[in-house]
């Protein structure tokens, strides 16, 4: 069954080291995609996701501006952040392994994300939902996001560690649908 990822239940969020002893935390606001989950063969299921680059928000304006800049994103050139699935691994009960291709910055690299799916429900609007989430660290160079400034007292500005973590709520394709075609007559 496919399932298409509900933006306003959902979030793409990381965390990176500020000055060496702080954490920095943003999201990107806009992202999308679908999900295929195979509950009796997992290793079937797979994950499409894509986040807006322009919709990052540390809630610091200059910060994000700086994000979206050449140095960073470079929004303007990589408009989009992609994940897509190769592989999906049941670990125990809810626990998966989530193996895919990431492109940032216009560069792409497998990495392996650990997940859970949190099973199904249908919401008091009569829509089927399903939960999933998934946490990992990637290094931020491996995606050419190289720039940093040295501390006068040692060390770098920005950590190079960044922490991911997503939570997603999805819809049955067909109910999303469904309701897009009822918000756009109302």
């Amino acid at each position: 069954m496919v399932w298409v990822i509900d933006p306003a239940h959902s979030k793409a969020t990381f965390s990176a080291k500020y000055v060496m002893i702080n954490t920095v935390r943003g999201q990107f606001n806009v992202l999308n995609g679908q999900v295929h989950i195979d509950e009796e063969h997992p290793e079937n299921s797979w994950v499409e996701a894509e986040v807006d680059a322009s919709s990052i928000d540390t809630q610091n304006e200059m910060r994000d501006g700086h994000l979206k800049s050449p140095d960073f994103l470079d929004v303007e050139k990589y408009s989009t952040l992609t994940f897509k699935s190769t592989k999906i691994e049941h670990v125990e009960d809810e626990e998966y392994k989530v193996t895919g291709n990431l492109t940032i910055h216009g560069v792409t690299h497998e990495v392996t994300l650990k997940a859970e799916y949190t099973g199904q429900a249908t919401d008091p609007y009569g829509n089927k939902r399903a939960g999933l989430s998934a946490t990992g660290t990637i290094n931020r160079k491996d995606w050419g996001l190289n720039w940093n400034m040295a501390l006068e007292a040692g060390g770098v500005l920005v950590g190079d560690k960044i922490k991911i973590e997503i939570d997603l709520s999805v819809i049955e394709k067909a109910a999303a649908t469904e309701e897009t075609a009822a918000s756009q007559t109302a």
